[in-house]
């Protein structure tokens, strides 16, 4: 693929993340943000994800400004795109691919209430308390968050795979006209 096709397929990829997550900001921790970056790294791999990921993360700086939660994405979806992209070198059912995913979606919980206790207070004091507490008052949320993703990935990943599989391989035919 030539590298004008590979950066606007990155930049698509990188719109499509900003479009679903806005489309789905009305929903508490329903979100589809992981799976398209799930499938974007299974299909198309880690050179085109990761740029694609930093794009996102910066663009919602943009958006929503700066706080904790930009920690927590710097983090978080490279290491999904990273899970995701040896998967797919792999081949995973979708059995590996939806028990990656809720994984992944519990460790953003416990990852975002470590940063939120280490960064928000600034003190390492009674540290591991404070997290119970903050991890303790979002558990709804986070419950919600794995049981939606896990309903996503069941319903969405193998369907929309092939799609991509599909949009891949028209993309490298040198012939193609997109």
């Amino acid at each position: 693929m030539t590298a004008t096709k590979k950066i606007a397929v990155i930049a698509l990829m990188a719109a499509t993340l900003s479009g679903g997550k806005t489309a789905l900001s009305f929903v508490p921790n329903v979100e589809i943000v992981t799976v398209l970056i799930a499938l974007y790294a299974y299909v198309f791999g880690l050179s085109y994800v990761f740029p694609c990921v930093l794009v996102f993360v910066t663009a919602e700086i943009f958006i929503w400004g700066l706080n904790t939660w930009v920690v927590s994405y710097y983090v978080y979806w490279p290491t999904v795109a990273f899970v995701f992209s040896v998967l797919g070198k792999r081949q995973a059912k979708l059995f590996a691919v939806t028990l990656s995913a809720v994984i992944l979606t519990m460790f953003f919980g416990v990852l975002t209430s470590l940063i939120d206790v280490g960064l928000l207070t600034g003190s390492f004091d009674n540290f591991w308390y404070r997290f119970a507490v903050m991890y303790a008052r979002g558990i709804v949320f986070f419950a919600v968050h794995v049981f939606s993703n896990l309903i996503v990935f069941l319903a969405l990943f193998n369907p929309l795979e092939k799609t991509l599989e599909k949009l891949k391989k028209q993309l490298e035919n040198k012939n193609a006209v997109l």
